[in-house]
């Protein structure tokens, strides 16, 4: 039996297979909204956790960025990300690290966790704090936090579209069947965390964030003019390092 996670074994083989999923197809319009909140500025140090194999670095590189750092576990998709990176020319540093153990200090202007990233597939609450508290620390003060989430207010009005949903710990588990990149198939058993907006709002202020907005992370359109509704699955979050 493999020691992996279920996370870990899904993106072990999966860079190309990844970029052809529904979820990652609105990249333009993601990094068109990112432009806009951090004001175009070129100079800006960003850091992209659970990076996956680069979409939102490289297409901000496209557009002139330099100061690109992405992080992500898979070595599989930061090998993907590097050599779509190198064959356009691009510079953008990709590490293999995990988010619960990152070693930043307030080196960032600007972190993002995209398509949750690496937050709420964890096994338990703690090690998605674990991931915020780091996020803070990796921030310069006055820095802006984006990140997408999964949406509780979701499952609790579509029941019948999510898996095995506890209302108690507001966790889904689920069977995952893929086939990755060698065309293997595989099932894998699942579990993510949705959170109230409430919760992450508590959690980020305990950790030193400011003027924290959350609305519809809708694919492709995000925007603050969306509001959070139940028929959004993820949620929006933007908030600044005071």
């Amino acid at each position: 039996m493999s020691s992996k996670k279920w996370y870990e074994e899904l993106y072990s083989n999966y860079g190309e297979k990844y970029e052809e999923e529904p979820y990652v197809q609105g990249t333009v319009g993601e990094v068109d909204f990112i432009e806009k909140e951090i004001g175009g500025n070129k100079n800006l140090r960003i850091l992209d956790v659970g990076c996956g194999t680069g979409r939102h670095l490289l297409e901000l590189a496209r557009r002139g960025y330099k100061n690109l750092v992405g992080v992500d576990l898979s070595r599989c998709m930061l090998d993907k990300a590097r050599r779509k990176a190198e064959a356009e020319g691009l510079e953008i540093e990709f590490m293999e690290g995990d988010a619960r153990e990152l070693d930043f200090s307030r080196e960032f202007d600007v972190v993002l966790i995209i398509c949750e990233g690496a937050f709420s597939l964890m096994e338990s609450d703690e090690m998605d704090f674990k991931i915020l508290e780091n996020v803070a620390r990796s921030l310069k003060e006055k820095g802006k936090f984006i990140m997408t989430n999964p949406n509780a207010l979701y499952p609790l009005f579509h029941r019948d579209e999510v898996g095995d949903f506890n209302l108690l710990t507001l966790r889904e588990r689920f069977d995952l069947k893929v086939k990755d990149d060698a065309g293997r198939e595989k099932v894998l058993n699942g579990n993510q965390r949705f959170y109230m907006p409430s919760e992450i709002i508590w959690r980020l202020e305990k950790l030193g964030f400011a003027n924290i907005g959350i609305f519809g992370g809708r694919l492709e359109r995000f925007s603050r003019e969306n509001p959070l509704t139940a028929d959004d699955f993820e949620m929006l979050v933007i908030a600044k390092k005071t």
